[in-house]
């Protein structure tokens, strides 16, 4: 099978890549590795795949409509895995137009193309963040109607119009929502990754609220597994990808600290209004449907993500934090 796949620079894109590849896939990546967080990062990911054969790559943005033409005339993808977006939370406050130019309209240009080259199968990863405000666990059922981030809106305008060419034109569409995902070359930007560098350097940790909200952490392994399983023929579906396991950040705080040695220094800020004070999935029907369900638990994945920053320390300690 030929893959297309989209944000193969990014955290998951890079795990469910080289996941594809060593099942046997041949896989096209894309990513316009922009600067949301130090690229470095992001260029060691792409080094790391281009070491892999059936693996080929182009620097190209979602939003160029004409690049991606070129690339899916030419490649002729079986099947189109789009990872790329605009992330963050936050940042989607501060600029939220170029989260929809490339979460929906950049989402809008892949299945346009995939229904004009006749690509049957689509998979689209969201985000757990459209549950706010919705009863826990958090179920597929459940209406998703008030995103409060443009982040959010923009992902749920994405499953949305996943949905239409579906329903016009046949495509087989998994839709996944993802929840909170970590592990080794993981984003700088999240927390995991924030706290085990800041931790080991002697510097204090900046926690919005008290560390008593929780997530619901999914180790990347677990998350890119369950993107593949996605390609089989399903017709629509939205399915969560989650650990099924909440654990506060205080929790995962004193995590870190076991597995590194040291004491963690604390600022407290106050917590962010576009931001959810608890996640919790319902894996139950990506169990039923794909035969999945989360494999690495939080303190086996911790162990894992610090193993893996000692090791790359060289790297590590010179990527730039954001908040």
């Amino acid at each position: 099978m030929k893959i297309l796949l989209t944000g193969c620079a990014g955290f998951i894109g890079w795990h469910t890549a080289k996941t594809a590849l060593n099942s046997g896939y041949e896989v096209f990546g894309i990513d316009d590795i922009n600067d949301y967080y130090d690229v470095r990062l992001k260029q060691w990911r792409l080094d790391d795949l281009k070491k892999m054969k059936n693996f080929t790559f182009q620097q190209v943005d979602i939003r160029d409509k004409q690049k991606l033409e070129n690339i899916v005339s030419t490649f002729a993808p079986d099947a189109i895995i789009n990872l790329a977006a605009r992330a963050g939370v936050r940042a989607s406050i501060e600029n939220p137009h170029i989260y929809f130019e490339t979460n929906a309209l950049g989402n809008l240009n892949l299945l346009a193309l995939a229904q004009k080259y006749g690509i049957k199968k689509f998979i689209l990863a969201s985000t757990s963040s459209l549950y706010a405000g919705q009863k826990m666990p958090f179920s597929e059922s459940l209406a998703v109607n008030t995103p409060i981030s443009p982040y959010a809106a923009s992902k749920k305008s994405a499953e949305v119009t996943c949905y239409t060419y579906h329903y016009l034109y046949g495509i087989d569409v998994t839709v996944f929502r993802y929840f909170t995902v970590y592990g080794p070359a993981g984003r700088p930007d999240l927390s995991i990754f924030k706290f085990i560098k800041l931790i080991n350097e002697d510097n204090p940790i900046t926690l919005f609220g008290d560390g008593n909200q929780s997530r619901d952490f999914t180790f990347v392994s677990d998350i890119a597994r369950g993107t593949l399983l996605g390609l089989k023929q399903i017709g629509f579906e939205v399915i969560n990808l989650g650990g099924n396991h909440p654990y506060t950040i205080n929790e995962t705080i004193s995590l870190i600290e076991k597995y590194l040695g040291k004491k963690a220094k604390m600022i407290y800020k106050p917590f962010p209004q576009c931001d959810i004070p608890a996640t919790w999935a319902d894996v139950s029907k990506a169990e039923k449907i794909l035969g999945w369900k989360p494999e690495i638990s939080l303190e086996q994945g911790i162990k894992q993500t610090i193993d893996w920053c000692l090791e790359n320390w060289d790297l590590v300690k010179n990527i730039v934090l954001k908040d």
